[in-house]
């Protein structure tokens, strides 16, 4: 599945597991089109999307002093267009609840799987910007 578009989107990915956000760019970089950026904690994805135009972001919910969550509810203050995509190994129905509230995308349990990661930011990505998916 390709997104077909000029320019590449850009994506964040926020974690405070630099495995993990390995395994992220890993799971990603061959199947989609996108320039792929990645934080260490809530509070650098906010700073970094304050700098950097980012289209879709990424995150765990559990991080030091800024939970995924938290950070959400701020970028998407930023722009609520935006795509946030919550990633964790507790997906509860209360999570699921205040994420939605959030205006989150979907929330994804860990392990996450590589068709319904790039299935869910393929999805988002053409709901935020009216694109269509080129299979």
């Amino acid at each position: 599945m390709v997104i077909e578009t000029p320019e590449p989107y850009q994506l964040l990915i926020a974690d405070d597991n630099r495995a993990f956000r390995e395994t992220l760019r890993e799971l990603l970089e061959p199947r989609l089109l996108l320039r792929i950026h990645e934080v260490d904690s809530g509070e650098a994805a906010v700073e970094y999307s304050q700098e950097y135009q980012i289209d879709i972001v990424l995150l765990d919910m559990h991080m030091r002093v800024m939970t995924g969550l938290e950070a959400l509810r701020l970028l998407k203050d930023m722009n609520a267009v935006r795509p946030c995509i919550l990633i964790t190994s507790e997906a509860t129905e209360e999570l699921r609840k205040d994420a939605e509230e959030a205006d989150a995308h979907s929330v994804l349990s860990k392990p996450v799987r590589r068709r319904e990661l790039c299935m869910t930011i393929t999805h988002a990505l053409g709901e935020a910007y009216d694109v269509s998916p080129d299979s």
